[in-house]
């Protein structure tokens, strides 16, 4: 443990992003409208920064810091990575769309702090820690999905309003309740407080702490705002939505859930359910959609589902490891497929995506790597994410839900080449690609390969990181 003063560049990558996100602000408050793109460059230099920065930071030991209420860990560490690379690549895709708008420094900055929230969410080993991560993470969302300002972001935002601050101030009766029965918010501390306190108040604080994680992740039963804020926000926002949030929820939810002594409360068969909930009415639901933002929508809801899988068994190595591997995976390939609807934002149905393929032959291969690579089909890293997390649920004697994803995977195939069918299928010729959509489509792709291919180096980076 560090004093504050011994360690005053602990939390370098999350001083980055706020100071990116401020420098951003002022930017554009002093410049004109038509040059209003400047204020891209510094909040790309934070962004860059903050993951050069968290590189370097990673090689420290493992650790806690400011009275043990952040941890420095390879989990931390992760997030401190993909979700600034997540951001850049969400700002990529989005060029297009938010160039010359009145708004234009508004979504920079909502997406750094955004961020920044979602990472602290990830690295927080505190439960009030927790709370500030999570609103953190949670409002600039809500100016993001309706910063189109039109009928449909307003809807959108107010849904997603509306079951955020429930579940948000669920989670804070939770926390609450958890610190009344453990007698501690740290979680090193929480763990021996929580022992011998009384199994229905531990439960009643779990559940009610969940509501919030879950949220965060679009997870069943807190789901239900997934599919219309992302048909209803922009493309770039519904990226941003469907992605960075569920990797900070999805760590900070593999923290909690240690620290709760398994003879209290099975938590365990609770998040078994509820993983294999989120992945059979993600896939079903997705299997009638015609829009293939509500595609997408659906299809996030049945990705959670797979990765709560490693929290499941989540006193296992090899099940961290396989999480964090799947989770920068799955933002890859996430953020690719988004990148492809804002490549062609005025094809809005599965059917308009005729002739895709013969007339931007590079597009439509970018769009089928990155829906099989949803699937789980190799050489992707959401094929090597999802053998690790279902061989490490396998060996954690979680057999009866490996077997119901495998169902699930492979019921996914279906809605998956309902979209890729008419892309590659002769038709008319589409509209010209929007060019930082395209590009950023394109080096998603790439990357989601070239991670699935050196997964090897990249899981024994990551054993290397853990066993410290």
């Amino acid at each position: 443990m560090s004093a504050v003063h011994k360690d005053p560049l602990a939390l370098l990558p999350e001083l980055l992003l706020l100071t990116g996100a401020v420098v951003t602000l002022l930017a554009g408050s002093f410049l004109p409208r038509h040059r209003q793109w400047l204020t891209r460059l510094p909040a790309l230099a934070a962004l860059a920064a903050a993951i050069t920065a968290a590189a370097i930071l990673a090689a420290g030991d493992t650790r806690t810091v400011y009275t043990r209420t952040y941890a420095l860990d390879a989990a931390t560490a992760t997030a401190r990575v993909v979700i600034p690379a997540a951001a850049l690549l969400v700002l990529a895709l989005a060029t297009d769309r938010v160039r010359g708008t009145r708004r234009e420094t508004e979504f920079s900055v909502l997406v750094l702090l955004a961020s920044l929230g979602s990472v602290v969410l990830a690295g927080s080993s505190d439960l009030l820690v927790l709370a500030v991560g999570f609103l953190l993470a949670s409002i600039p969302l809500y100016g993001l999905a309706g910063w189109a300002r039109d009928p449909l972001g307003a809807e959108a935002t107010l849904k997603l309003y509306l079951m955020g601050a429930l579940s948000g101030i669920t989670m804070l009766l939770g926390i609450a309740v958890l610190y009344a029965t453990g007698g501690a918010t740290t979680y090193h501390a929480l763990a021996d407080g929580l022992r011998d306190a009384p199994r229905a108040a531990v439960a009643v604080g779990l559940v009610a702490l969940l509501a919030g994680l879950l949220f965060k992740a679009g997870a069943v039963p807190v789901h239900f705002w997934v599919p219309d804020a992302t048909a209803g926000t922009t493309v770039p926002a519904a990226a941003f939505l469907t992605t960075v949030p569920k990797i900070g929820a999805l760590i900070a939810l593999y923290r909690v859930l240690t620290v709760i002594p398994g003879d209290r409360v099975d938590w365990r068969l609770l998040i078994a359910a509820l993983a294999a909930l989120s992945m059979t009415l993600g896939n079903f639901a997705a299997f009638s959609q015609t829009d293939p933002r509500r595609l997408l929508g659906y299809s996030t809801i049945s990705q959670v589902g797979y990765l709560l899988m490693a929290v499941v068994v989540a006193d296992r190595a090899d099940a961290l490891r396989g999480l964090l591997f799947y989770l920068a995976a799955y933002a890859l390939t996430n953020l690719a497929a988004f990148a492809v609807l804002a490549a062609v934002p005025h094809l809005d149905t599965l059917r308009s995506y005729r002739g895709l393929g013969r007339h931007h032959p590079w597009l439509a291969a970018a769009l089928a790597v990155c829906l099989l690579g949803l699937v789980g089909t190799p050489p992707t890293a959401v094929f090597v994410g999802k053998l690790t997390v279902f061989a490490a649920t396998w060996d954690g004697r979680f057999g009866w839900l490996v077997v119901i994803a495998a169902v699930n995977t492979l019921a996914s195939l279906f809605y998956y080449l309902r979209w890729i069918a008419p892309a590659v299928a002769t038709g008319p010729a589409p509209p010209a690609p929007e060019p930082w959509g395209r590009a950023t489509a394109l080096a998603a792709a790439t990357g989601t390969l070239a991670l699935g291919m050196a997964a090897g180096p990249v899981l024994s980076l990551l054993d290397g990181r853990l066993i410290r």
